[in-house]
């Protein structure tokens, strides 16, 4: 009796256990449902909203379009919409270029940093280049003709970033450049007084300018462009402005680094005593040598500068950090100071004036968005050779209705590989060839 009952009560235990297994399955199962169920109606959701943020770009009153665009901003930052741009692209860049075109001081800024970032999230391609080449001329114009500040910081920001990933040959960036240019160098008209333009607005062109540059071949420049940049540059070292100082020092630098410094140091001048045995190439080499010690000489003074009434103690800090490591740069070994970061446990490092340079532009255009870009971003990644610690599929996981998966990729993927693969060799040749240069640039050879 006593064996028989043990039988019956292990056999109800083996029930019990089944059940609850069963039970447990069947629960986990549910769960993994409605969570699936969840995730697709949330994508419903923020599918519905992108709509009609897009739709409300149609509207008549201006606020209307700035609420739509800020939406449509935060949602970018927020996840990579790769559908949406898939089947959206080209109704969102002409609805931000309508924007630019006729929009208030505030929408032109949204419409032109939400093109931006459109341009960062298709990486380099056909919709990029169809970007760069849409936006140029409103652009361009927009800076000519409307000059708020805060609307003129936002287009410079954009010409830089759509360029940046959209250009396909040097003569297009360098026209970019140019651009920029002349927004700090402003032509008179007949009878026009060209507004002088503020050191916040000077500092966001050498910004961006510098931002470009990191991508052109020194060679591939065109002389007569950029034959006084050194000599201008040097000038905006003595203006009051830090943060002006520091965007002009790091400009300084990276034409240092880049090398070919006779695309960017103008003619010498030829004195009445000179004679035809000093030759021409005599006369460059010591208009180089002079202007390098120029700026040699600024950049030491501003690395110990002691302050001034109404200094913002911070800004000063951080002029004399950059100026620093500017100086040993050129004085000593011809190395970079390395920056780095952690995102999401790993580490996003730079070794080079062109990628510290890229870095900083990115990270204050996208500002919270860019822990988002670099964990998810395949062209970001690229472009800094970062791999993030759990990688989300850059090019996205995007679930179905069905309840299927299917591997998403980001547009024009191998064009974005072929890209980023020639800034990162840019990079790497113009750091080789500058090792251990600059302490030999200054001296008398």
């Amino acid at each position: 009796m006593g064996r028989r009952s043990s039988q019956k009560k292990n056999a109800a235990m083996l029930d019990s256990d089944d059940t609850d297994s069963l039970s447990s399955s069947s629960s986990s199962l549910r769960l993994d449902n409605m969570a699936e169920l969840s995730i697709q109606e949330m994508q419903v959701e923020k599918d519905s909203l992108l709509d009609q943020w897009l739709d409300a770009l149609f509207e008549k009153r201006g606020s209307t379009r700035e609420k739509a665009l800020a939406s449509i901003i935060d949602a970018f930052n927020s996840s990579l919409q790769y559908e949406f741009i898939e089947k959206k692209f080209a109704t969102l860049l002409h609805q931000c270029l309508n924007s630019i075109k006729k929009g208030s001081a505030k929408e032109v800024a949204l419409a032109s940093h939400l093109i931006g970032i459109l341009a960062l999230t298709t990486g380099p391609g056909r919709n990029a280049k169809e970007i760069f080449e849409e936006s140029i001329t409103p652009i361009s114009e927009a800076l000519r003709t409307r000059p708020e500040a805060s609307k003129t910081s936002s287009l410079l920001e954009c010409l830089a970033v759509i360029t940046f990933v959209g250009a396909e040959e040097p003569e297009e960036t360098e026209r970019s450049m140019q651009i920029m240019w002349q927004v700090a160098h402003p032509k008179l008209g007949t009878n026009v007084a060209a507004a002088k333009p503020s050191p916040v607005l000077i500092t966001m062109v050498v910004s961006a300018w510098s931002f470009l540059l990191t991508t052109v071949n020194g060679w591939a420049l065109n002389s007569r462009n950029w034959q006084e940049s050194i000599s201008y540059f040097s000038t905006l070292l003595d203006k009051d402005d830090r943060l002006l100082r520091i965007a002009a020092g790091e400009a300084l630098a990276l034409i240092f680094e880049i090398g070919s410094l006779e695309k960017f140091c103008g003619e010498p001048k030829v004195s009445g005593e000179s004679s035809v045995e000093d030759g021409s190439e005599n006369r460059k080499t010591m208009h180089i040598h002079g202007l390098k010690n120029k700026v040699l000489n600024k950049v030491r003074g501003l690395s110990a500068e002691a302050g001034g009434k109404g200094s913002a103690k911070k800004d000063l800090n951080n002029q004399r950090n950059t100026f620093r490591d500017i100086l040993d740069f050129l004085e000593q070994d011809g190395y970079a100071p390395e920056i780095a970061m952690k995102i999401g446990g790993e580490s996003l490092s730079t070794e080079t004036w062109a990628q510290s340079i890229q870095l900083n532009f990115l990270k204050h255009f996208l500002a919270g968005g860019f822990v988002k870009h670099m964990q998810e971003n395949q062209f970001l990644q690229d472009v800094f050779g970062f791999t993030p610690k759990r990688k989300l599929q850059a090019e996205g996981v995007h679930r179905m209705s069905g309840g299927e998966k299917r591997m998403y990729k980001s547009p024009n993927s191998a064009i974005n590989k072929a890209r980023t693969q020639f800034l990162n060799k840019q990079r790497m040749q113009s750091q080789d060839k500058n090792a251990g240069h600059f302490a030999v640039g200054f001296d008398d050879r």
